[in-house]
């Protein structure tokens, strides 16, 4: 069973950054995708960024621009780094490694 733990959220006011980590149990080279989606209540599940063993990364049209995926030096670990941030970002945020996914970490943006 592979397992995905994220952390680094928190609160922010508009237009600070924060960085999220997420770890997996295994290696990223045994994962042909890891990296971020969001859920805000009442909204749908939304994709933020994406990253390949490749290193081909992908980002959702909302956060373009502000957001950068990235791997560590551990291939088991993703970082999203979230700059210029807007209330509109508030959400649960989830890692996931191909299909498996961690609890999420909640990410709050206000003044």
């Amino acid at each position: 069973q592979v397992q995905v733990v994220e952390s680094g959220g928190g609160l922010v006011q508009p237009g600070g950054s924060l960085r999220l980590s997420c770890v997996a149990s295994q290696t990223i080279t045994s994962f042909a995708n890891m990296g971020w989606y969001r859920q805000a209540p009442g909204k749908q599940q939304e994709l933020i960024a994406r990253i390949t063993a490749a290193d081909a990364t992908e980002y959702g049209d909302s956060v373009a621009g502000r957001f950068t995926i990235s791997r560590g030096t551990a291939k088991n670990t993703v970082y999203l780094q979230m700059n210029n941030l807007k209330p509109e970002d508030t959400a649960v945020y989830f890692c996931f490694a191909n299909s498996f996914r961690g609890q999420g970490t909640q990410v709050t943006v206000s003044s």
